[in-house]
């Protein structure tokens, strides 16, 4: 079973059902099949310049970053729980909401592209 914690820093709306139905079922689609679990955070623009700082030593705002475990934490150390912590994915509202309305697609819709971009990160998937 694959678990999504989502977290909002603020009350942006976004359907967290969805986003947890939608990404454990790409997650699986992908070849996730053992317990594992994916944290998802929604963040306004400061904490996202902030993480990107952090991280990356970049002051660019980021519409989404994504971290495995080893990332964030340091070296790789085996699960305790033997689930696949599958890392964080973090998506910045704001600039998704100035993305949907670029690009003319629902918000949620827009957001959800950004966390599924995030999910392939996790996955290895990445692009120059």
């Amino acid at each position: 079973m694959i678990k999504v914690f989502i977290t909002k820093q603020s009350n942006y709306p976004v359907k967290t059902p969805i986003i947890k139905k939608k990404l454990s079922d790409f997650f699986t689609k992908n070849g996730i099949v053992s317990d594992a679990e994916v944290s998802v955070a929604i963040v306004g623009e400061k904490k996202m310049l902030d993480l990107a700082w952090k991280y990356l030593k970049d002051k660019k705002l980021h519409n989404v970053l994504s971290f495995v475990p080893s990332e964030s934490k340091g070296g790789f150390v085996y699960p305790p729980d033997n689930k696949i912590h599958l890392g964080e994915i973090i998506v910045c509202y704001p600039q998704a909401v100035r993305e949907a309305q670029e690009e003319n697609v629902l918000i949620d819709e827009r957001v959800y592209e950004l966390i599924e971009h995030g999910a392939l990160h996790l996955l290895g998937v990445h692009h120059e």
